[in-house]
């Protein structure tokens, strides 16, 4: 059983890296090619929007949005005349198939019926109009997912009989990995060697055609553990196809790998080949840590870490540390808190019989008053918690996650058993460098 943390006077955040639903819905629509966006919004929404093209490594040339540009009066007297202009001119210009209308926090204010003038406008404009309203008092990034994955189901059909073996991939980009891509490409090549076609990926990289199709997949793997449970329940109850593996961890460490394979492959019956990736993998991890990393685990050994993270890998990590590594996970803080995530992380905690203080949609402040009051040797995160780490006088922090101080050119996986080798070779140059001295004078050497 966990020890949920409870915060006091938490009523105001300190949190320069709090996301809203404008970021999560933005996310699913850049996802999402030859499709335009018009931000009812003031200037700086429009940047939110960048950054999730950014996410998705979309070029500039191949970015199709435009924004009202509200200015104070716009606020006061309202905009809808503006908004409507800013359709007709993007329709135009954009000559796009679908255009989605957002609605932002200055939207809500002015409290401008988006969805009715989608409706009234649409028999003179050529694209497909699809209203979003993702105004941050909606929630945060995660909660924008699921707004901007709810927009998708009006294009999802049954057109046909399902495709046997056949996956939608749904929320990749919902993960803390700078480089998730990799994620996705280790997922989509692992199903493809048990026989099983990856029918959509919602959304990264996909067309309209093809999201409209995720209605004949025969199953559905949820990529996150912090959003996309809502969307992928309505695809079950509307369309008949069930999500699987969504009760256990995803496929971080040696353990949870192995899991994870191992039922894939008994789910859709590739059990032998199930176990030819897994003799492999583990015989590749074991051969690497033996040759390369022979202290790594007892360097390690009952080191008490925090691990601050999304759903997606903290609750992958407790086991990866506890199992895995022999590090004792004695604070675990995820950015988000959904049910399915409580009842996850409840199970690990207990199958694993350790006892950890836990808490959930944790902002900055949280995490820098859960750390004070840990006794921890360690910390699992990003170049933030390094940062709080620093601060608090606790000596070794681990940068895995967004955002990084890292340099990256090459994607790397954090799934698989690649994935946790690259995971580890971080932690090992991290470690290191917490313990290297820039203090020690040379020149008390010297002839």
């Amino acid at each position: 059983m966990y020890d949920e943390l409870i915060f006091n006077d938490c009523t105001h955040s300190k949190d320069p890296m709090m996301g809203c639903a404008l970021e999560g819905v933005a996310g699913i629509i850049a996802g999402i090619r030859h499709v335009s966006v018009v931000i009812h919004s003031p200037q700086g929404c429009a940047a939110t929007v960048a950054s999730a093209y950014d996410a998705h490594e979309i070029d500039f040339t191949q970015r199709k949005t435009a924004c009202t540009h509200l200015f104070e009066t716009d606020i006061v007297m309202g905009a809808t005349d503006k908004l409507e202009q800013m359709i007709r001119e993007a329709d135009q210009k954009f000559a796009t198939k679908v255009m989605f209308v957002v609605g932002t926090c200055a939207a809500d204010i002015i409290g401008e019926d988006i969805n009715g003038l989608c409706t009234s406008l649409q028999p003179e404009i050529q694209a497909m109009l699809i209203p979003v309203v993702a105004g941050g008092f909606r929630g945060n990034k995660y909660d924008g997912m699921e707004i901007g994955l709810n927009a998708l189901l009006p294009f999802i059909k049954k057109q046909g009989e399902t495709i046997p073996k056949s996956v939608n991939l749904i929320c990749p980009q919902a993960s803390l990995n700078p480089t998730w891509g990799a994620d996705l490409k280790w997922i989509t090549d692992t199903l493809k060697r048990l026989g099983v076609t990856v029918q959509a990926v919602i959304a990264h990289d996909s067309t309209v055609r093809e999201i409209e199709g995720a209605g004949r997949a025969s199953a559905n793997i949820l990529l996150s553990r912090d959003a996309g449970y809502t969307f992928a329940k309505k695809l079950e109850s509307q369309f008949g196809i069930p999500l699987i593996l969504s009760d256990i961890p995803l496929p971080v460490g040696l353990k949870n790998t192995t899991g994870f394979l191992r039922l894939a492959g008994k789910y859709f019956e590739a059990e032998l080949e199930a176990e030819s990736i897994i003799k492999s993998g583990e015989e590749f991890v074991v051969d690497i840590l033996r040759r390369r990393a022979l202290m790594i685990i007892p360097r390690y050994r009952n080191c008490r870490a925090a691990i601050v993270a999304d759903a997606t890998f903290g609750t992958g990590l407790a086991r990866m540390l506890f199992e895995d590594l022999e590090m004792i996970p004695a604070l675990i803080l995820l950015r988000s808190g959904s049910e399915e995530t409580k009842n996850l992380l409840q199970r690990e905690i207990d199958e694993m019989g350790i006892k950890a203080k836990v808490a959930f949609s944790v902002d900055g402040y949280q995490i820098k008053q859960a750390l004070a009051e840990a006794r921890v040797d360690a910390v699992v995160g990003s170049s933030w918690e390094m940062y709080m780490a620093k601060e608090l006088g606790i000596k070794v922090a681990f940068d895995l996650f967004a955002p990084t101080n890292r340099d990256v050119y090459l994607d790397k996986a954090y799934f698989g058993y690649t994935g946790m080798l690259n995971m580890m070779e971080i932690m090992g140059n991290d470690w290191e460098r917490a313990f290297r001295s820039d203090e020690i004078r040379w020149g008390q050497y010297a002839e």
